[in-house]
């Protein structure tokens, strides 16, 4: 194998690495990054072991990612009673979130949800309710896009060394 090969699965298992990070923090696109690491990989080596089906299912599983991030956050705040705009109040705090690092990542949707809420009904109890739903739905979202993370690592080794 040359130096080109050695860069590209170097390149590409950082990729895979720095896309587990991207599972959590709202502002790094996690499983596209994953999936450009194992795409660099399988290059690397001619797509002899990884090839374009396994290719399509890694895809697909990062698709996933992005389905269950939207659908864990929707359900958490629906199952607490959250009204639309605590919803939308939600997205907006996690965009907000964003730019105060890590606690603003955390509670940005907490308080978007609880703030969407009272403008609503204007009732305390159901703001928060709402908010810890939806940072409910939110944790276990990314709780399961890290298994799908897992399931796409476990996939590409399979297919590479097996």
């Amino acid at each position: 194998m040359g130096v080109t090969e050695w860069s590209l699965l170097v390149l590409g298992a950082l990729l895979a690495l720095g896309g587990f990070a991207g599972l959590i923090l709202p502002a790094l696109p996690g499983a596209p990054i994953m999936f450009a690491g194992f795409v660099l990989m399988a290059w690397a080596e001619d797509f002899l072991f990884v090839g374009p089906w396994t290719l399509a299912a890694l895809a697909m599983l990062a698709v996933l990612t992005y389905v269950i991030d939207f659908v864990a956050g929707l359900l958490g705040a629906q199952r607490f009673g959250a009204s639309p705009r605590a919803i939308v109040g939600a997205g907006v705090g996690g965009i907000v979130g964003l730019f105060f690092g890590l606690p603003g990542i955390l509670l940005g949707p907490l308080l978007g949800a609880c703030a969407g809420q009272f403008s609503v009904v204007r009732d305390l109890r159901s703001a928060g309710r709402a908010g810890i739903g939806t940072a409910i739905g939110l944790l276990l979202g990314a709780a399961l896009k890290v298994a799908i993370a897992f399931s796409m690592v476990g996939l590409f080794l399979f297919m590479r060394f097996v």
